[in-house]
């Protein structure tokens, strides 16, 4: 049996009455994280923070022939071909490495169906990441996409600077609809502000219209793109709720539908399963590595996670020359 849709003008969505909770400052929330997830880091991640700027802060100096004890990850295939001698790249470090966080802040990332918003998920990631980063010596900057690219915070280190970035997140109202999210403005804008070969973190939901996969691939060629994609439970399998409204964050559009339809469920769980396995592909067709963060996961899981998995890639291109990519002239014979 249908399970039965039932349109009307949109309205708000209907919301609980809920408890007041004091907002946290800016410094009280990097104060609460530093003690409940950087310390937590610290210890699992023991110094590999580098691996989250993976192809970064390295300037190429020269070449010479390889030596006993040099890293087979340094070796340049191409030239080694050309001149029948292993030869390696050698390095200088850039003391000054960045990285850039694209964050989607529209009206879909202020959905959650528990106690935490994509938004507050989203929030909590940059602070964590941009301190561990900064109290290296990196620099971090910021791309702000509300129904556009509305702000810039320039790349520069130092907690008062995270600060700095907190507040300006926390500071900005929830964004009115107006329109779905156009995500490819705000790759195309770091495409034109970031000139500067930097990690990009695009902290996003994905929801948005099509053609982001194109200009993410080009800021993938020059930059190290990571996709960190923020997911709720409810995204991807309604429970069995009754007859419930469901509202288009980003058009404002309500409908009511009877989740009790077993057969509605499974049709909602499969459609969301599609977009999930279509988006994945997008993002491995694109050449980035995806982080994705569910409202209701531990952060401190996930970031290591994500560093294992970049540490294996990193094994498998030190095996397969630069960029996990076999050396040129062995190509046709893998």
């Amino acid at each position: 049996m249908e399970a039965k849709v039932f349109k009307r003008k949109p309205a708000p969505a209907p919301q609980l009455p809920v408890a007041k909770v004091p907002v946290e400052s800016a410094d009280q929330l990097l104060r609460r994280l530093e003690w409940t997830v950087l310390r937590r880091l610290d210890g699992l991640l023991q110094g590999d923070y580098r691996t989250l700027l993976r192809g970064t802060g390295m300037d190429l100096a020269d070449l010479r022939e390889y030596q006993h004890h040099d890293d087979v990850r340094h070796i340049d295939w191409n030239v080694t071909a050309r001149l029948q001698q292993p030869h390696v790249r050698v390095f200088t470090e850039d003391r000054e490495m960045s990285a850039w966080f694209l964050l989607d802040l529209s009206p879909s990332m202020d959905f959650g169906s528990g106690e935490q918003r994509k938004r507050h998920v989203s929030t909590d990631f940059v602070a964590v990441l941009a301190r561990l980063l900064t109290r290296h010596g990196n620099r971090v900057g910021a791309l702000l996409y509300g129904s556009g690219v509305d702000a810039m915070i320039p790349a520069r280190s130092g907690r008062q600077h995270v600060l700095h970035l907190l507040h300006t997140l926390q500071a900005r109202p929830e964004t009115a609809s107006a329109g779905p999210t156009r995500l490819h403005e705000l790759l195309q804008s770091a495409a034109n502000l970031v000139r500067r070969r930097s990690t990009l973190f695009v902290v996003s939901d994905f929801i948005t219209e099509a053609g982001w996969e194109k200009p993410l691939g080009l800021l993938a060629q020059k930059h190290e793109v990571v996709a960190v994609r923020l997911i709720d439970p409810l995204e991807l399998e309604l429970p069995d709720l009754g007859l419930i409204p469901i509202r288009d964050a980003e058009t404002g559009e309500q409908l009511l539908v009877d989740t009790h339809d077993a057969g509605f469920r499974k049709r909602f769980a499969r459609i969301a399963a599609q977009r999930e396995a279509e988006l994945r592909q997008s993002l491995a067709r694109a050449g980035v590595d995806t982080l994705a963060l569910s409202t209701d996961d531990d952060l401190v899981d996930a970031i290591v996670r994500f560093t294992d998995l970049r540490k294996q890639r990193s094994r498998l291109s030190g095996a397969h020359g630069p960029a996990g990519k076999l050396p040129v002239h062995l190509k046709h014979a893998a």
